[in-house]
């Protein structure tokens, strides 16, 4: 289970060949940043993404511990990733996308994340972008809940596969007509010791397309966190529970990849709200 207290005893610590045009928000890096350490998100956090697992690689170590610190979290993810079989045999389509909902229930209670919503959108492909409808059934969710922080995919998606480019567009449009005064969108990046490490040991599986992730140097990341031993182990558990989509990477990299690869989690301030 979950445990805040056990995460609350940790003190805190003290594009791959360019990056065009990430990074360049309206806003100063320096307001929420505490390089290596926990940032001011404010005491609402929208965490959305495109299947289930998006928000357990990039943002599950800060939803983990905001809600530790008293945050209301809500995740949302358009999909439930039914056009991601790694295996059709042993992950068949018909069942996957029950199959990954399981998956990503049991990853939240993990992170003690108590409010999620599906946009319920079908998930067809890598190369197929989300039906426009999930548009405004974000943008009803981001009225409702009126986050102080929005996490999410920056505009290349990522990975450059197309519901997560979907997702993005979704969110930045949302958040400049719905959240409130004085709110941050944070785009997931990356950083340059993860693109020199990881991003050669992925190629083999296909992850990132050409000119993705979007890598930043530390000087334009509004946020780099680095989760702190107990929470990245947190975390290792709720990877864990992405079964039918890490087994393959897990077999063929080891735990240890993740511990090193998925220890800071990344973002560059897209937008600060303004009246």
């Amino acid at each position: 289970m979950h445990s805040c207290r056990l995460i609350n005893n940790v003190d805190q610590p003290a594009n791959v060949g360019g990056m065009g045009e990430w990074g360049t928000g309206d806003g100063p890096v320096s307001s929420v940043t505490r390089m290596g350490g926990f940032p001011e998100l404010g005491d609402t956090i929208l965490s959305v993404w495109a299947h289930p697992d998006d928000e357990t690689y990039l943002a599950s170590g800060l939803m983990a511990r905001a809600v530790c610190e008293g945050a209301r979290v809500v995740c949302v993810t358009a999909t439930r990733g039914e056009g991601g079989s790694m295996d059709e045999e042993r992950w068949p389509t018909a069942t996957l996308g029950a199959v990954r909902e399981q998956e990503l229930m049991r990853c939240l209670d993990i992170l003690g994340v108590t409010e999620h919503v599906f946009l319920d959108l079908p998930d067809i492909g890598m190369d197929t972008a989300l039906p426009e409808e999930g548009a405004a059934r974000l943008l009803d969710l981001m009225n409702d809940i009126r986050p102080t922080s929005v996490l999410t995919f920056g505009p290349e998606g990522m990975t450059g596969h197309l519901g997560h480019i979907s997702v993005s567009d979704w969110a930045r449009e949302a958040f400049h007509q719905a959240a409130p005064d004085g709110a941050q969108l944070f785009y997931a990046c990356q950083n340059e010791e993860f693109a020199r490490t990881m991003v050669p040991r992925m190629e083999p599986f296909n992850v990132f397309r050409p000119g993705t992730p979007p890598v930043l140097t530390e000087d334009k990341l509004a946020i780099s966190y680095d989760l702190e031993p107990d929470l990245m182990e947190l975390k290792l558990r709720a990877i864990h529970e992405h079964e039918s989509q890490v087994e393959g990477m897990l077999a063929a990299l080891g735990e240890d990849f993740f511990r090193v690869g998925a220890r800071t989690e990344c973002f560059w301030l897209g937008a600060t709200k303004t009246a």
